[in-house]
């Protein structure tokens, strides 16, 4: 089919009049044709800055066509029309068929609830109608609502509507069967459903399809496809293939909204397992620093924990500690041992019954395993800071003095989880101004690295690089200590690996 600059069709051969059955010469193509090709040949025939895709492709009395674009003099174009209506519909349904696949192939990756939507309206507006709005789960008032059309990009708004204005939303919002389009007046689709595309309102519209989105166990939504009045209405035959896409889209978006419950939850159960905030307590500083074993989880056996006292006077708890075992099941166990030595601070100024109980509670607990870890007391008196420590199991703290010198606390104590008879010894540390008590997990000294990523980094260079921090405040400590082992690791793997900090507050 040949057409001049002025959309007139010059000629066209028998062929044409099987799609176009109007087609002649002599008429405008616009009279004759879809949208979809008037608006092609117009781009080819306005000299437009960007040259003009010679494929272009839609709907023609339900069938799906491609036509090329043919240059020729004096501004015409012809245009070559390929349908697929062979006789017995076997590439039309094979067509659909791979549609389908390729939609189940993509829709997973879209996790996300907004994204999932906005794939769904896209695929509906290039293959099922020139419109597609979701309308998604709400709460009786608002929506979430996704529009898209074949020309413009994809909006989504949350809208409060009232279902009962579009025949056939309310029931496929309660996952009830489709009501056939032929029983949808046009001029009944609200205003907040219209794009920006139908610029005449209402009266541009042609035929309207609702169609259900069924999940997994419970309706996900609606969508809602709508049609230019120069384009064909929909067939039974593609209200049939629309329900089958919406079939696949519904399921994707159920997926999307598990997982996104799923996430919350987990966020929830995990927020309580994650290490503290620390900072300035009664003129004493802390500070911590974690590394979990895997490089994509945030949690795992290594924790360490602070409870302030009530008053100056008084002594704050902090402990660290290192659970046997690694990954989300050690984290609850840490989680665990976490929420009982908060019950027990008020027996704090005692550390072997503090511990006692501890081992107690985890030797109740059939499935608990053992728990190495560090207690320690803190209070500020005039220049010093104070600390009693008692290791049960754990290697003894490490103490930074103003001159640069290190030295190892002298405590040494019993596991917990493990014995009934426990014995600990504890020690007392004085800080003065510039010095630090340097708390860690067996995770730093042995965290194998270096050229061949075989050699333990040990404490003696643990030792090196405190005494390097000579004078620096906690928090610099702390993190000087994570980046050197964590230059020492590199990408090999490690345990998990926690390091907490305590000196006197400027």
């Amino acid at each position: 089919m040949t057409v001049d600059a002025a959309g007139i069709v010059l000629s066209h051969n028998e062929q044409a009049v099987a799609l176009l059955a109007q087609v002649g010469v002599g008429v405008l193509l616009e009279d004759v044709a879809p949208t979809w090709l008037v608006e092609a040949h117009r781009q080819h025939v306005g000299g437009t800055r960007q040259k003009p895709s010679a494929w272009v492709d839609g709907r023609i009395s339900g069938q799906r066509v491609k036509a090329l674009a043919g240059p020729g003099v004096d501004g015409t174009v012809t245009w070559w029309l390929v349908g697929d209506g062979a006789p017995a519909g076997v590439p039309r349904e094979r067509a659909r068929a791979a549609l389908l696949q390729e939609l189940s192939s993509e829709l997973p990756a879209a996790l996300n609830v907004e994204d999932c939507a906005a794939v769904i309206v896209q695929w509906a507006a290039r293959h099922l109608a020139h419109t597609a709005v979701l309308v998604g789960e709400g709460d009786g008032r608002s929506f979430p609502v996704t529009r898209c059309t074949t020309e413009g990009p994809t909006a989504q708004k949350r809208i409060t509507l009232d279902p009962e204005q579009l025949p056939g939303l309310a029931e496929a919002l309660q996952g009830l069967p489709a009501v056939s389009s032929c029983w949808i007046d046009p001029h009944e689709v609200p205003a907040w459903a219209l794009p920006e595309a139908f610029t005449g309102g209402v009266s541009e519209i042609g035929s309207v399809a609702v169609v259900p989105l069924p999940g997994h166990g419970a309706p996900t939504g609606c969508l809602i496809l709508m049609r230019h009045r120069q384009e064909a209405p929909f067939t039974a035959a593609e209200e049939s293939f629309a329900q089958l896409f919406a079939a696949r889209a519904g399921a994707a978006l159920s997926i999307a909204r598990s997982h996104v419950r799923q996430a919350h939850i987990t966020d929830v159960l995990t927020r309580d397992l994650l290490p503290p905030e620390l900072g300035r307590v009664h003129g004493v500083s802390f500070s911590g620093r974690y590394r979990a074993a895997a490089t994509d989880e945030r949690i795992g056996g290594d924790f360490y924990d602070l409870y302030p006292a009530d008053t100056p006077e008084a002594e704050t708890v902090a402990v660290l500690g290192d659970v046997c075992g690694k990954g989300l099941e050690a984290a609850v166990t840490a989680g665990k041992v976490r929420t009982t030595l908060q019950a027990l601070v008020p027996f704090a100024a005692d550390h072997t019954r503090v511990l006692t109980l501890l081992n107690r509670a985890l030797l109740a607990s059939q499935q608990a395993p053992f728990v190495t870890m560090v207690l320690v007391t803190v209070v500020r008196h005039h220049a010093e800071v104070r600390l009693r420590i008692t290791s049960a199991g754990h290697p003894a703290p490490l103490v930074v003095r103003a001159t640069g010198q290190v030295e190892e606390t002298r405590t040494v104590g019993t596991l917990v989880g493990a014995f009934a008879d426990l014995e600990f010894e504890t020690a007392e540390v004085a800080l003065g101004p510039g010095e630090t008590c340097l708390l860690y997990s067996d995770g730093i000294t042995e965290a194998r690295g270096g050229p061949l990523g075989d050699v333990m980094f040990s404490e003696d260079r643990l030792r090196t690089v405190l005494a390097q921090c000579a004078g620096m405040p906690v928090e610099a400590v702390t993190e000087r200590v994570q980046m050197v082992v964590a230059q020492w690791v590199r990408e090999g793997r490690h345990d998990d690996m926690a390091v907490l900090a305590i000196g006197s507050a400027p």
